[in-house]
């Protein structure tokens, strides 16, 4: 089993190397990237990560509600660490959490696709909810003070840099590009490439559905 969290890991790093270099990615998925094994690997859902990632936080929706690491309505979610108007691998990331979270719901589980900001001056309260809801009312964007925010960072070992301000999109960032998955108490149970099918996705999250029913 720990092999296929060590292929898990190996497919969520080659779609790290996808984060912004200040191009315009396509909004599409790309499976056909991953190796064969890693592709089997990803079908299968590993009993825990091979480290310490996810803890408490407390941030602020777009919406103002207060919002934990667990979701108040009791599901499942999608946590990307990322900003709302974003050219690069967000391009394809978001939109696959929100059609991953649809494809959830589809399949009888109820799931939220949340982002958290690592620019709160560029995502505010004001701002990133409408340009959210430019790629799908299904994404709830996160954000809080740098202090609140720093320790959700911290928690999910989240690294980016400012590269550059471009004349369209403001500033460009150089950020991973994992989407983690947690329960409905915040528990990260995995983490998964934005370069995924939707419907890969919710396969994934059904198996530890079905393994903690």
């Amino acid at each position: 089993m720990k092999r296929v969290v060590s292929m898990l890991a190996a497919g969520s790093l080659a779609a790290t190397a996808w984060a912004h270099d200040g191009h315009d990615h396509d909004g599409g998925t790309a499976s056909s990237v991953i190796s064969p094994d890693v592709e089997q690997a990803l079908k299968e859902a590993p009993t825990a990560l091979p480290w310490e990632v996810g803890g408490p936080f407390e941030l602020v929706d777009h919406t103002g509600e207060a919002r934990s690491q667990a979701d108040p309505d009791g599901k499942y979610q999608l946590l990307f660490f990322g900003y709302a108007n974003c050219p690069g691998i967000c391009s394809a990331a978001l939109p696959m959490m929100a059609q991953a979270a649809e494809q959830l719901e589809t399949d009888g589980i109820e799931a939220q696709a949340l982002v958290v900001t690592i620019d709160p001056k560029l995502d505010s309260l004001e701002t990133m909810g409408p340009s959210l809801a430019k790629i799908s009312d299904r994404l709830l964007g996160l954000t809080g003070t740098p202090e609140a925010l720093g320790v959700a960072y911290e928690a999910y070992n989240v690294q980016f840099e400012h590269l550059f301000d471009d004349p369209q999109y403001g500033p460009i960032y150089s950020h991973g590009s994992f989407i983690y998955v947690l329960d409905p108490e915040g528990n990260v149970l995995t983490q998964v490439p934005p370069i995924l099918p939707p419907e890969q996705v919710s396969q994934i999250v059904q198996k530890y559905v079905k393994a903690g029913s």
